[in-house]
């Protein structure tokens, strides 16, 4: 991919801000079959999520990294989010998930140690935000299938990270304002 042709991509997913009122906003459900230009912005994400995880590219393009976008960052109040999860050997674990519903959880919770971040929230947030170390979803596939997924750790933070976005819901609405490290020593850091 040429430069060129990754700028002109990066045009295409535009990521709104924390302050754009339409991510304070709860996503409508999306109907099958999908329309095009969702499964067009879907593709166009993943190729964004999968250059902000290369280092170099990261850099070259000046991208924030990240694995995870909903809809409603790229201005599309729809229920549909993606997850895209680098491994070590470099090879991508991804989810297409749409109108998601939490079936169950852990009583475990964790935190991210260095914190939460999203791509529309460009400063620095301090505070824990407590997550469910292990959670059951369902959802439907691109294809309309619907499937359940047993998720955990990073994969289950970003997976209730991105549901929250579709109820309009910012990681820093669940910090706690006047403790932002409130019951720290209660959850596992991961």
């Amino acid at each position: 991919t040429s430069v060129i042709e990754v700028m002109f991509m990066l045009k295409l997913v535009d990521i709104l801000d924390e302050k754009e009122s339409v991510l304070h906003k709860v996503s409508t459900e999306v109907s099958f079959p999908l329309d095009k230009k969702y499964l067009d912005l879907i593709d166009d994400a993943y190729e964004y999520l999968r250059l902000s995880q290369d280092d170099k590219k990261c850099e070259e393009l000046d991208l924030r990294p990240g694995m995870g976008l909903a809809f409603c960052q790229l201005g599309v109040l729809k229920r549909i989010f993606i997850i895209s999860y680098k491994n070590e050997d470099g090879s991508f674990t991804e989810y297409t998930v749409i109108n998601p519903k939490l079936i169950s959880y852990s009583n475990e919770l964790i935190y991210v140690e260095e914190g939460e971040g999203c791509l529309s929230v460009n400063r620095e947030v301090d505070g824990i935000v407590p997550r469910h170390a292990r959670i059951t979803v369902g959802f439907y596939d691109i294809n309309g299938n619907y499937k359940e997924e047993r998720v955990r750790e990073e994969i289950s933070v970003a997976f209730q990270h991105e549901m929250d976005h579709l109820d309009g819901i910012m990681f820093t609405d669940r910090i706690d304002k006047d403790n932002p490290y409130k019951d720290m020593d209660k959850m596992r850091s991961i």
